[in-house]
């Protein structure tokens, strides 16, 4: 039987889109393996939102180069962001690699059918489900409105039914996933909203937490925020990236809204969900940035308090507006002190929140097992490690927290 081996990097787009090209290499008869290097058929799951990601991307297929030349009966396809429509420019540049295909498309090269229809089979107990792929938005920085096109929303009923399906087949949570949700459903004749969405998924039999990322704060709707008051199911977390706490860098990123609005959102969500744990990413050393709009950044997660910050130094990314037209003017030095300033500040913040939980008893829903520990999620997404012999795998568990860090909770199952 052929074997299959997929490599993934990037964003939780990129995970549910393997996990569906897994299930399709299984329905055309292929076994999955986790060596390279006895697969008959590699994927490469690629992310070129940062450099740093690129460059993984980049060397693993100069990595891939010789065991195709050992083994020319390998097929080596590339799909992700790397991918665009220069699929010529690519195969020029990877001579090796025999096909790419674009994020979210089935490869065509296959034959088969019902690719749309293609589900895990054995899906984890918090699984991803796309709902909206590409990004209208444009910002200065972004390269996935180039690599991923623009908003199409899948049909609210479509997702209603993949939701069951996967609950059906042991799914206890889902995670629904876009570029922007908060933009779901605007190209729909319809016009469903992600509140809607909410709702109609509340009601399924079986599925225990909703989830839903990546959020724009110029999108998110007074409509949403209720729902999550509203609805049991949909989990008391939110990521909602600010980027700069600087109205002059958020308007040279294109991001649509001020420091002022933020806040305010900020607030209200707060007000009207004071048990919710908010993240958010923040980009240092964009173009231009003073050290007076990087405090301004520290200054307001400072403030703000987040429970965790997601914090990535500028890289160009060819073809965005930033590359084109503005000069990456910061030098990489400074860069680097400015992340390690913030990651530091939310070390101390995260360390202070966190330990809020020690001693508290709180209930997590048990994914896979970490060596000798099973790792767990509040509803607020916090990471929870403990050791049990039982199969905890999918159990909604009563944990009391015994250790905290800023990253990770540990702690004993509450008899």
């Amino acid at each position: 039987m052929a074997k299959y081996h997929i490599w993934t990097i990037g964003c939780q787009m990129n995970k549910a889109e393997s996990e569906r090209l897994g299930s399709y290499f299984e329905e055309l008869g292929y076994r999955v393996t986790e060596s390279a290097a006895e697969a008959d058929l590699i994927v490469l799951n690629s992310c070129v939102v940062r450099q740093h990601a690129e460059d993984r991307v980049v060397n693993k297929l100069h990595a891939l180069k010789a065991l195709k030349q050992s083994n020319p009966n390998l097929t080596l396809a590339v799909t992700g962001c790397l991918v665009d429509a220069d699929t010529a420019g690519l195969k020029k540049r990877f001579p090796h690699v025999d096909h790419f295909f674009e994020p979210g498309e089935r490869p065509e090269w296959l034959e088969g059918e019902g690719w749309g229809q293609i589900l895990p089979r054995n899906p984890a107990p918090c699984s991803y489900v796309p709902i909206i792929q590409g990004c209208d938005n444009f910002c200065a920085y972004c390269i996935v409105p180039y690599r991923r096109g623009r908003e199409k929303s899948r049909p609210l009923a479509e997702i209603v039914g993949e939701v069951r399906e996967l609950v059906g087949r042991g799914a206890k949570e889902v995670t629904l996933l876009g570029q922007n949700v908060d933009s779901y459903g605007h190209d729909l004749p319809d016009k469903p909203d992600l509140a809607d969405l909410l709702y109609a998924l509340n009601p399924v039999e079986g599925l225990w937490r909703i989830r839903f990322l990546t959020n724009h704060p110029k999108d998110m709707s007074p409509r949403l925020i209720e729902a999550i008051v509203k609805l049991g199911k949909v989990c008391e977390q939110l990521n909602l990236a600010v980027q700069a706490g600087s109205n002059q860098m958020l308007k040279a990123m294109k991001r649509g809204y001020t420091i002022e609005r933020y806040r305010r959102l900020i607030g209200e969500i707060r007000d009207k969900v004071p048990e919710i744990a908010l993240s958010t990413d923040v980009i240092v050393g964009f173009p231009g940035e003073t050290e007076e709009q990087f405090q301004q950044t520290a200054e307001l997660l400072s403030e703000l308090k987040f429970d965790a910050v997601h914090v990535a130094a500028y890289s160009p990314r060819e073809g965005t507006y930033a590359a084109r037209n503005l000069a990456d003017n910061v030098p990489p030095l400074e860069k680097k002190r400015r992340l390690a300033h913030i990651e530091k500040l939310q070390e101390a913040i995260s360390t202070e929140i966190n330990a809020r939980l020690n001693n508290k008893v709180v209930e997590v829903l048990v994914g896979a097992k970490a060596r000798d520990k099973w790792q767990s999620r509040t509803r607020s997404g916090k990471l929870v490690f403990f050791s049990d012999d039982t199969d905890r795998r999918g159990q909604l568990v009563k944990i009391r927290i015994d250790r905290t860090s800023p990253w990770s909770l540990r702690g004993k199952v509450e008899s």
